[in-house]
């Protein structure tokens, strides 16, 4: 941290990238670095790295909330999907050129197609241009590509095991990895706001920071110990918390632990150049830093313009990701714990990092120069064909679908978000019955005994998610029909053909995920009688408690809509809009907030009682003490006494606004 911090100062008097400076003190006290070793014990400082980029990711989640996903969702993959299997291409062309073997080659690829997360979003914060759209739409390739980056690391695992491509155990970890994610954001989603929100009620920074972190790296541990990744893992708890009410509070209380880890991380970066290696390997590295930076440039390029965006918008986002990072240290360290790839691949990896990741602020600082300079030289012919696509383009995504459509789509997510949850009960089930923890063994059962149990508890779980996948299943299959019935209305037989599509449809998805459930549950299902017996009381059940599952579901699906509908909370550092003539005949009152006050219970900013009245809440007094200058995030409780700032036709307006009950 002292070097770091010297060559930090140094880095910013030159007007240079703080990240540069973290990378040099690094080689600074590297072991590398003659004529003195000072760090013996990188072990140490690797984990103290990994924290780093768990804090990182945790951030990058707080700031690219599920809206944004959302919006750049349709280009992130295009580009993602096409950045990786072209530099795929390139990384194995690469190795073969050079003569490597082709178990070298095929590692080497996979390392050259994923860039690095962590590296962008530090280069993008310092700049200034995370709150870009270019920087957004970067975010959500960065994204897709740490998840596919999961189903890349199994890829290689079977390839280097058995020397063939396993689909069966790719497609299955594929699987596995979207319903993780599903039921991490949904459970997420219904818990994590709330918890949050009640920490928060006790005013304290330091009970929400503490909480937030345990938040953080307990899910980040959580995804370690299934075999994900750690970033991904602290990006979606990331992502979840941004949801919270509290999210700006949060974001300032994590700053300054995720910039001290960060920094270390960078370090760490800079500790595992070798200049010995350098030298020995100077023509592959050259070449390989090459290929990266101009195969992801074009290829991310070209890929967020076929998606629709701009060519501007499309440059500037191949070059910000124009490197690559950690997860090419996690290929190129399975490569080496397979002892499937050569020992000099690993160090090559980290170098072209370190080349790549020194490029990139520069990258990012030029690209609207090259912009400017590639619309003056471009032939005048292609720069309109391009505008073209992209006007032809934007003007089909505007197109609204038919409300039936839009029908279709919702209820056809929710399927597909409910089954993702039925799975995970099933898999999580499954992996208790094989690891059978010793609490399990308070119950005294057979083996038998004790996976028919496991099996009735999940199906007892998943009902009320069964039953909501069956009634949307009927109201797609009546929507369907009566669309049909539409087209086919001069027939006679339309009503029939009504009945046999709306009957279909619900009949056809339960007997899919009774499947389902069968394949998903094989290793627990009891034998014939005691399944039977189950099942039985299974059914009677669902015909007792059917209404009572249908609230559950109910309450569950509108507090994830509330939570993602909710606005976000304004920055306590914002300036407020300047409020004109507000002294002139301006006066003091005071309010109480009663049981039936629709103000009970809410946030300042949710309130919006400036923007509603024109009116200024200035203090709050509760149970004898005053809290004067209230922020944002401050809450209204029953008792409290307001102090409203504003004139007579504002102060009428607060006496209604704020008192009255809705």
């Amino acid at each position: 941290m002292i070097v770091a911090g010297l060559v930090t100062i140094i880095f910013h008097r030159l007007k240079q990238p703080v990240v540069l400076g973290y990378i040099i003190a690094g080689l600074i006290i590297g072991p590398h670095t003659p004529p003195y070793m000072l760090i013996k014990d990188e072990t140490t400082i690797q984990s103290l790295s990994g924290m780093g980029i768990i804090l990182l990711m945790f951030s990058l989640g707080l700031e690219f909330s599920l809206g944004k996903l959302k919006r750049v969702g349709a280009t992130a993959f295009i580009a993602a999907a096409l950045e990786i299997l072209l530099m795929l291409g390139i990384g194995y062309q690469i190795g073969r050129w050079f003569g490597w073997s082709p178990m070298d080659s095929i590692f080497l690829g996979a390392m050259l197609s994923i860039s690095s997360t962590t590296i962008i979003v530090k280069a993008l914060a310092e700049l200034g241009k995370s709150k870009e759209r270019f920087a957004e739409l970067i975010f959500g390739i960065l994204i897709v590509e740490d998840i596919l980056a999961i189903a890349i690391i199994a890829l290689l695992s079977g390839i280097a095991m058995t020397g063939s491509l396993q689909v069966g155990e790719v497609v299955s970890t594929v699987s596995r990895l979207g319903v993780f994610l599903v039921a991490a954001l949904v459970l997420g989603l219904l818990f994590v706001p709330r918890l949050i929100g009640y920490v928060a009620k006790f005013k304290s920074n330091e009970m929400l920071l503490i909480t937030v972190l345990g938040l953080c790296f307990g899910f980040s541990l959580l995804a370690e110990k299934l075999h994900y990744s750690v970033a991904l893992g602290a990006f979606i708890i990331g992502a979840v918390v941004a949801e919270s009410r509290e999210i700006h509070q949060i974001e300032h209380l994590i700053e300054p632990v995720r910039d001290m880890f960060s920094a270390v991380f960078f370090v760490t970066i800079g500790m595992l150049i070798d200049p010995a290696l350098l030298i020995q390997y100077w023509l592959p590295i050259a070449v390989i830093t090459v290929a990266v930076v101009v195969g992801k440039v074009v290829t991310c390029s070209f890929g967020t313009f076929i998606a629709g965006n701009d060519t501007r918008t499309s440059l500037r986002v191949g070059m910000g990701l124009a490197q690559i990072g950690e997860f090419s240290f996690i290929i190129a360290a399975l490569g080496l714990n397979l002892n499937v790839t050569s020992k000099f691949l690993y160090p090559i990896a980290v170098t072209v990092s370190a080349l790549t990741t020194l490029l990139t602020p520069y990258l990012i600082k030029s690209s609207d120069s090259c912009v400017n300079f590639a619309n003056r030289t471009a032939p005048r012919s292609l720069a309109n064909s391009l505008k073209l696509y992209t006007h032809w383009l934007g003007q089909k995504s505007e197109v609204k679908p038919s409300f039936a459509t839009q029908l279709i789509r919702k209820w056809s997510l929710q399927i597909t978000l409910n089954i993702a949850l039925v799975a995970g009960v099933f898999i999580v089930a499954v992996f208790i019955s094989r690891q059978h923890p010793a609490w399990l063994g308070q119950f005294h059962l057979g083996k038998v005994a004790l996976d028919a149990l496991i099996w009735f508890a999940a199906m007892f779980l998943t009902l009320p998610l069964l039953i909501a996948i069956y009634r949307k299943l009927e109201a797609l299959g009546m929507l369907l029909a009566e669309l049909r019935v539409q087209k086919l209305a001069s027939e006679a037989r339309a009503k029939e053909i009504k009945a046999v599509i709306s009957t279909t449809v619900p009949l056809a998805g339960a007997i899919g995920m009774g499947l389902l459930i069968f394949f998903l549950s094989a290793p627990l299902l009891p034998s014939g009688e005691i399944l039977i017996a189950l099942l039985i009381i299974l059914a009677g059940l669902t015909f007792l408690l059917w209404r009572s599952f249908v609230k559950v579901y109910s309450k569950a699906q509108v507090a994830i809509q509330a939570t993602l509908a909710q606005p976000p909370a304004p920055r306590e550092t914002e300036t407020p809009t300047p409020l004109k003539n507000l002294l002139k005949d301006a006066r003091l009152q005071t309010f109480a907030i009663t049981a039936t006050s629709f103000a009970k219970g809410k946030f300042l900013h949710e309130l919006e009682l400036r923007t509603q009245t024109g009116a200024s809440i200035v203090a709050i007094e509760r149970n004898g003490t005053n809290l004067v200058n209230p922020g944002a995030n401050d809450e209204l409780l029953e008792g409290d006494q307001v102090l409203v700032l504003g004139n007579e036709a504002q102060l009428e307006k607060v006496n209604s606004f704020l008192l009255d009950a809705k």
